[in-house]
């Protein structure tokens, strides 16, 4: 799935993680050629460093296991540091979302999203929870910036957990949720935002979604 020069450059910004994380990936017994690359994708950069460990469940053997982490479609990877961030990933992240990817390691090996003083201050006021799905392709040079900050916020709130979704590997929710490009942030099956938005205004989506 990588190549020897990207194995190099990500080796390079793994060394320097902070702390450990688990990449806990659910495909099934006979796999769809996306949950296969998903795996393999997975297994290589977890093999790129010392603290990434990594976990693969049956989407339907293991379904304690899917449940427990509130996994619904697969292919599936959930990014796990000291503690269960809510950062999770439908769909192969390649292409431009691989950025994504490697930052979601990051954060969760490190605990620190480095939000805003004032996002925080709201997000520490949250009392119902968030769910931030972000609707993505590989080729969207914009998206990782809108799974980045929604990935972010989920790392920083026991309230919020966020999802990166691949769309051409789940074409239904494109057309459940009007997805007619990206990115597409969509808050609590309510309220969505088109292109990568920064902090205030999707703090402002996530009031408006709260209502």
């Amino acid at each position: 799935m990588l190549d020897a020069k990207t194995k190099t450059e990500v080796k390079k910004q793994l060394d320097s993680l902070s702390g450990k994380v688990t990449l806990i990936v659910f495909t099934q017994e006979n796999e769809c050629q996306f949950c296969a690359d998903n795996r393999k994708m997975a297994e290589e950069v977890a093999g790129l460093s010392g603290n990434i460990s990594l976990e693969v469940y049956d989407f339907q053997k293991d379904k304690a296991k899917a449940d427990e982490y509130k996994i619904d479609k697969i292919p599936a990877i959930a990014v796990i540091g000291e503690k269960d961030y809510g950062i999770r990933f439908y769909g192969l992240p390649y292409g431009y979302e691989f950025a994504s990817f490697l930052e979601a390691i990051k954060l969760a090996a490190s605990g620190n999203p480095g939000l805003s003083n004032a996002t925080k201050k709201y997000l520490d006021t949250l009392s119902k929870d968030v769910h931030i799905q972000v609707f993505v392709t590989p080729t969207c040079p914009y998206c990782p910036m809108a799974v980045i900050l929604a990935h972010k916020l989920a790392g920083y709130s026991d309230k919020v957990r966020a999802d990166m979704v691949e769309i051409s590997e789940f074409p239904h929710l494109a057309v459940k949720y009007n997805v007619q490009g990206v990115p597409v942030t969509v808050i609590n099956e309510t309220i969505s935002q088109v292109g990568a938005a920064p902090e205030p205004l999707l703090l402002n989506k996530i009031k408006e979604a709260l209502g």
